[in-house]
């Protein structure tokens, strides 16, 4: 429910009314039962921070640059993935793979 700030045209008093978007506008105001003007007010601003909103918003540094450096540190190593290749390309011109001859008599 928003919060409504008013102001008598009579004594100068400004108030404010926590009511409901349906509820007609204050008429009187509570000290002189003068006649009241809703003001235009500029509301709350929103911010939304903590957990359940988009994960990359409100990011320290520090934080971007753990992250960063996890992410690299999980990354494969180029050198253990050659490695196996060349294991791979020995076997095979060894003619450890190929097939032995059929013996048919």
């Amino acid at each position: 429910m928003p919060t409504y700030e008013y102001e008598c045209a009579k004594c100068g008093h400004t108030f404010e009314v926590f009511q409901s978007i349906t509820e007609p506008p204050k008429k009187r105001c509570p000290l002189c039962r003068g006649k009241v003007n809703r003001l235009i007010g500029t509301g709350a601003g929103l911010l939304f921070k903590g957990g359940g909103f988009y994960s990359t918003d409100y990011r320290s540094e520090n934080y971007k640059a753990a992250s960063k450096k996890e992410a690299e540190s999980t990354s494969p190593a180029p050198a253990k993935s050659d490695a196996k290749s060349d294991t791979k390309n020995k076997a095979s011109s060894n003619g450890a793979s190929k097939p032995k001859p059929s013996s048919s008599s």
